[in-house]
Order: C-alpha cells, then sequence, then structure tokens
C-alpha cells in the first residue's frame, strides 16, 4: 500500500462533501468497493441488530438512506483532510456544529474498503441531530 497523496485525497474528499451535500447516495457510494465495511456508534444505535458494522455496500446504503430521512437538512462543510498509508481522514462539522472525523481505508483499486465514523459525543445520533423513528 502506498501514500495517499494529499492532493488526491483533497480531490477524493471534495466529490465527496459535494455528494453527501447533495443527498446523492449513488455518487458517496461509487468511491465504496461492494464488499465494503462501515462502522459508526450511529449504526449501532440506529440498526442495534448491526452492532455499528455495515457489511457490503448495500447495508451501507440502507444505513445512510434511513440517515438521510431522518436528518433532511443534512449538510456537511469539511474542517480538514489528512492522508497516510493507504488512508484519507476526513474532518468534517455536520449541519448542527458536531465534529466528525471518518477514517476511509483504500484497497490498491482507490475504493473505501474499511471505513469508520467517529464522533466526539457519547450520543452520536443526538450530536448529530438524528430524530428518532
Amino acid at each position: 500500500m502506498e501514500n495517499v497523496d494529499l492532493a488526491q485525497a483533497h480531490q477524493f474528499v471534495q466529490q465527496w462533501v459535494d455528494a453527501w451535500n447533495a443527498h446523492d447516495l449513488d455518487a458517496v457510494l461509487s468511491h465504496f468497493a461492494d464488499d465494503a465495511e462501515f462502522s459508526s456508534p450511529i449504526a449501532a444505535q440506529l440498526l442495534p441488530e448491526s452492532g455499528g458494522i455495515l457489511r457490503g455496500k448495500e447495508a451501507i446504503r440502507a444505513y445512510w438512506a434511513v440517515g438521510l430521512e431522518r436528518i433532511p437538512d443534512l449538510r456537511f462543510e469539511v474542517v480538514d483532510v489528512y492522508a497516510g498509508v493507504g488512508v484519507i481522514v476526513i474532518h468534517y462539522r455536520n449541519h448542527v456544529g458536531g465534529l466528525v472525523a471518518e477514517v476511509l481505508h483504500l484497497g490498491e483499486d482507490g475504493l473505501v474498503r474499511r471505513g469508520a465514523g467517529t464522533y466526539r459525543a457519547t450520543d452520536a445520533a443526538a450530536d448529530s441531530g438524528v430524530q428518532s423513528a
């Protein structure tokens, strides 16, 4: 695995934030491998049976679709971008001002193989403005 070029990381993140802010799940998921895995404490709260770990692009899509349904005003503002060996970290502020870091591990093909949403709050869903069903 090679270092991720910072310019490429910024390009990736710009596409990512534009897709999220447009609520375009297909565009967000175009960066993910079919067998990608994503973990999030919000997934654990919204989908307790998942244990917070979503396996496969379709499971990730289903989770994020619920999130978009419950957060109709979702919007992200990128604070900073970090690049490492096969990793991009997106530090952003969500629509309610909460700080989040998303850690994305890339495969040789440049697609996300594993990702994790990380939060500063114990109740990540409430901190993200998720409305209960």
